[in-house]
């Protein structure tokens, strides 16, 4: 039986990875590490068994215990909010680059075998007018977000170069999915439009955001767990590529309301278009199985069945029009 060290695993991906593998009876083990800050729920993994962990992955002591007895990592934790990180870069410094090269640390010393898939973003690219990134292309990160986690890669990769660690790095579009945050655009939308609220949309809503159901994302994290290799990178990205303006649109229609959009001051640095060529995976034998379409009609029924879940999370600051304007 393989033993997973899952970071991050009461988040929203992290908690779906776990469900997913789970689907497979006794061929895997989970350890959860989870700090259980703002984007956890202990709720994400009901009626799940798996061991937990409460504690940081910026814990060197910690880390090394949990390293030393796992065949496999899969780091999801993560400071992820770009709103977040422009009102209070610091915490996402911390998580996502501190947290990161703690992890490599604790299996250059403890486990130098432990296979290591790090999940990161495709925002480290910056954006892009036309075309589509390649694993090979430069990064230029906008936000202090997409900085920390660009930065975390560029770890991973000297790790792996220096010091033959068993890494490999996924770069993903826009998840959406069940038991993901009500600050996040889907989920918010949802959750405002049952609550006959305005949905607010940065600036013109045409930023453009390739969106994936969750699932597919951990269909494709499971691959490279098995299958990726040493110091690769593997895109992540359906093809469904949408602007901000569209996905509400298409989630009102989905549940039959009208005059709901209200247009807010868009945030600082708001990236126009992300897109990913994800062929090198595709490679690999990965391709999503949802389309936006499907996807977004079981994410919407979702939300409208679960409001015990979210009704405790979706306070006014979260479903606030400009959050990148508070004070977290």
């Amino acid at each position: 039986m393989m033993k997973i060290l899952v970071t991050g695993g009461l988040g929203f991906i992290g908690s779906n990875f776990i469900r997913h593998m789970s689907e497979e009876a006794g061929a895997f083990e989970m350890i959860v590490i989870d700090a259980q800050k703002y984007g956890s729920n202990e709720s994400n993994l009901n009626e799940l068994e798996y061991e937990f962990v409460k504690g940081d992955i910026c814990d060197y002591e910690l880390m090394s215990k949990l390293v030393k007895k796992v065949d496999a990592i899969v780091n999801f934790a993560a400071e992820t909010h770009v709103d977040r990180s422009i009102s209070s870069p610091y915490s996402f410094i911390e998580s996502n680059v501190l947290g990161t090269y703690t992890i490599l640390e604790a299996m250059r010393n403890v486990n130098i075998e432990v296979k290591l898939v790090h999940v990161s973003t495709d925002e480290v690219y910056g954006d892009i007018e036309t075309g589509s990134f390649k694993e090979g292309d430069g990064l230029k990160p906008s936000s202090p977000y997409s900085a920390s986690k660009a930065s975390a890669d560029m770890f991973v990769l000297a790790y792996v170069r220096t010091y033959g660690l068993n890494a490999a790095i996924t770069r993903c579009t826009n998840n959406y999915g069940g038991y993901q945050s009500p600050e996040k655009l889907i989920p918010k939308t949802i959750i405002r439009a049952k609550l006959d609220m305005k949905v607010p949309i940065y600036g013109t809503g045409k930023n453009v955001r390739d969106w994936i159901y969750v699932r597919d994302h951990c269909d494709a994290i499971r691959l490279v767990l098995a299958g990726g290799e040493k110091g690769e990178i593997y895109n992540i990205a359906s093809g469904a590529e949408r602007d901000n303006l569209a996905v509400v649109t298409e989630i009102s229609d989905i549940m039959g309301k009208t005059d709901l959009i209200e247009f807010v001051e868009d945030r600082p640095g708001h990236d126009i278009r992300y897109s990913l060529d994800s062929s090198k995976i595709g490679r690999l034998g990965w391709k999503p199985k949802y389309g936006f379409k499907d996807g977004l009609n079981e994410t919407v029924n979702w939300y409208l069945e679960h409001e015990w879940w979210w009704k405790p999370l979706a306070d006014e600051k979260i479903l606030h029009q400009t959050p990148w304007k508070l004070e977290w």
